[in-house]
């Protein structure tokens, strides 16, 4: 599995977790030079708080594009150490 935007890979990885309809790659699978750390967050009450990356390629950025749990809840465990990503990212192969 891929996650694109504006043509370029930004994650990949043949092991994601799908939660609510989102991949989760394992964060080591992130193009590290693609992302900058994003101040915000958002809670979900059952995986706990999500932080976000932000994405910048070629000059554009796509704030808040990728998140993740720093520490998840138990019920969310199997996502720990993962990112999922939205906004304009494209997946491959494609989801059907």
């Amino acid at each position: 599995m891929k996650a694109l935007w504006h043509g370029a890979v930004i994650a990949e990885s043949e092991d994601t977790v799908v939660v609510d309809g989102n991949h989760y790659f394992p964060i080591n699978s992130l193009r590290k030079e693609l992302i900058t750390a994003s101040s915000h967050t958002s809670a979900c009450p059952w995986k706990g708080t999500a932080h976000y990356y932000s994405l910048v390629v070629d000059g554009e950025t796509n704030q808040d594009a990728a998140w993740y749990y720093p520490t998840p809840k138990p019920a969310a465990s199997e996502i720990q150490d993962r990112v999922a990503f939205w906004r304009g990212l494209k997946w491959w192969p494609r989801l059907v």
